[in-house]
This record gives structure tokens, sequence and C-alpha cells, in this order.
């Protein structure tokens, strides 16, 4: 089933979230790809709630390149742990922007799991995919970055994405309870409003350590 959107179509619908930001030409064909995977899928398992291609590109594509965007780092680790990644969000989107980020994308579940190795293999990405839940990553495993958009268990997720990350966390909700859960060490920037969202926001909460 090829994508409904053409990458130009997409490129239209996602000017909200990059402005006027520096997008690699392959990133809109690519989301294409990616786009037309999830609808095969999504026919099979629950990958998204979401149906309604324009809105896939808008909600999941548009939010986690927003995300990408405001991640920009001078340190030579870019690693990034996407927790809970479910169908990829924010993960492959960033990915995708910086193809030069490690990035890890977790899923317990098995049949998403098989989805995101499934989206790694037919994009040609390094993308790495641990099947299994973040807590059983051997306690050596540490990333710049932890992001975090509609995980399940959103508190425990967040003290997880605190151990786990050296740097700072990113989360896309629409609350700022979340970071109740947070230690001390970690301080909360001013949260930026998504584009076209009601309520939704981006939070990033740094080490204050590594300041």
């Amino acid at each position: 089933m090829p994508s409904p959107l053409s990458p130009e179509a997409i490129a239209q619908l996602l000017q909200p979230y990059v402005g006027e930001a520096a997008i690699p030409d392959q990133v809109y064909p690519q989301l294409a790809v990616y786009l037309e995977l999830i609808l095969k899928w999504n026919a099979r398992i629950n990958l998204t709630a979401i149906r309604n291609p324009e809105q896939i590109v808008r909600r999941h594509f548009g939010e986690s390149l927003f995300a990408g965007l405001h991640l920009q780092a001078t340190e030579s680790d870019n690693s990034l742990l996407d927790l809970g990644s479910g169908a990829g969000f924010p993960g492959i989107p960033i990915q995708l922007l910086r193809p030069e980020f490690p990035v890890t994308l977790a899923e317990s579940r098995t049949r998403k799991a098989a989805f995101l190795h499934e989206v790694s293999r037919t994009l040609g990405l390094k993308t790495t995919v641990w099947s299994d839940r973040a807590e059983a990553m051997p306690s050596t495993s540490r990333f710049h970055t932890v992001a975090l958009r509609a995980v399940d268990e959103m508190n425990s997720a967040v003290a997880e994405a605190a151990r786990r990350a050296t740097n700072r966390i990113a989360i896309l909700t629409t609350r700022l309870a979340v970071f109740a859960t947070l230690p001390s060490n970690f301080k909360l920037a001013e949260p930026v409003p998504l584009p076209d969202s009601q309520g939704g926001i981006l939070l990033i909460a740094v080490r204050a350590s590594e300041r």
C-alpha cells in the first residue's frame, strides 16, 4: 500500500512544527515510507489510535520533530533513549532528523518491537531496538538524553528516565505534574508549547551538575 501522502504534502503539514529549520532533503521521503508502514501495521496491531494520515503526520511526526529540533547538543555524546517507544515516537523522527545520534528505542511489547525493527530495516537506520522493559537494561546503560511520550505509568517512567539520563530528560506531555518524581538534581526548564496543540507541551529537565 503506497503512502497516502506525498513527501511534499508531508512537508507542508509539518511546516508549523519545523518552521525555518534546515531539514535534510531525505527526511520527508523517509517519513512517507514510515507513514505507509504505520498504516499497514496498524491494520493488524494497535500502533496508534489515530487513523487519519494527516493527523498521524501532525501529532506524531510533527511533535517528535519539534522535540528533536529543541535537543541541540554540543557534547561528544549525543545518545538518546526513547523510553516506551511504542510506534517509534519521538525516537524515529529524531533519528531521521539527526542521523548522527545513536538512538535506542525501548519497547517491551513484542509486536510493537517487531514493528520498530521493520521500520529501522526498511529505512536503513542505525537505530537500536531494546525489546524489553527499560528497567531490564544493564545498569551501565546510560544516555545523554532520555525522551518520553505517551508512556504507561508516567511517574515510574520518569523516575527510570532519571536513572538513565546523564544530561537531560525530554518529555512530550499535557501536564507538569509528572515531574514531581524527578530527583532534586534535575532542573526543569520553561515549558515549550507544542504547535497546533490544546495544552500540549515539551518539557526538558537538565541534570544540574552537568549544566
